[in-house]
């Protein structure tokens, strides 16, 4: 029996040794990749989203839906003024950013996007955040962050269920739906291929397919920036978004008008 325990503590050591060896050698490939500038591991770049997302428990956890957000912004709002024809845009980042009174100037367009959310957030809010505001119409520009798992990963058909109950809540109350088709991504830049690698083209082209479809079949509107925003390749045109993913001054020159003539539509014929 001893000399077998021998052998056993034997063959540990001779395990971590090699072992040891293994790490040395990984650590050794690594960093000198890390000083030949070669590429990072294909993971590197969900890194920094992970860190993201574990930056944003404490809302995720607390807040889900981040009605603190323009809760007391609501309550200054009030309802609109008589004649008053109240159009909401609801989304992520790319609503948020866009500064509404800029591009539409004196109408009654109120924002409400905030970045980072998803349809499962929207639908959250959207009793506060959209209904108890009485717009006539509320464009809703969602999606990309659902395609790049933004509050964890989402099946395609609870992505369409989710777009499905944002416009039966608007039906129920009045409010025609106007929905915003997801924008193109680019990977021309460094700051872009994140993004890019989050939200693969195809998807994004299968989803403004069901969009479509759904708007055509529902009495929705469906509002395509995509194909106006792409270039030859089928990619988000390089001079509208540096990052690849959110619109500059140029790409929402060019998302306004669309917006404006798809709302005029939405209230055609309303009161």
């Amino acid at each position: 029996m001893l000399h077998r325990k021998v052998v056993v503590m034997l063959s540990r050591r001779r395990m971590m040794k090699s072992a040891g060896r293994g790490i040395a050698i990984v650590v050794g490939i690594v960093g000198f990749a890390a000083v030949a500038g070669a590429a990072p591991p294909a993971d590197d770049s969900r890194r920094g989203f992970e860190r993201w997302r574990a930056a944003r428990i404490e809302v995720f956890m607390n807040d889900f839906g981040e009605l603190g957000r323009y809760r007391k912004q609501n309550e200054r709002l009030g309802p609109p003024a008589p004649g008053d024809r109240r159009v909401v845009f609801l989304g992520d980042s790319i609503t948020d950013d866009w500064p509404l009174a800029t591009y539409f100037p004196g109408k009654p367009y109120v924002n409400r996007g905030i970045g980072g959310q998803t349809t499962s957030q929207m639908l959250v809010r959207f009793q506060q955040d959209v209904i108890d505001l009485q717009p006539k119409a509320v464009v809703i520009l969602s999606g990309t962050n659902d395609l790049a798992g933004n509050t964890g990963p989402i099946r395609l058909g609870a992505l369409e269920a989710n777009y499905a109950s944002l416009a039966q809540l608007a039906a129920a109350s009045g409010i025609t739906t106007i929905f915003a088709s997801i924008l193109p991504v680019h990977d021309y830049t460094p700051a872009a291929r994140e993004y890019f690698a989050a939200r693969p083209p195809a998807r994004i082209v299968q989803i403004n397919g069901w969009l479509r479809s759904y708007c055509a079949a529902h009495g929705c509107i469906y509002l395509d920036y995509f194909s106006h925003l792409i270039d030859a390749h089928g990619r988000l045109m390089e001079h509208l978004a540096g990052d690849g993913l959110h619109p500059n001054e140029a790409g929402y020159q060019i998302m306004a008008p669309l917006a404006e003539a798809a709302i005029r539509t939405a209230l055609a014929g309303r009161p």
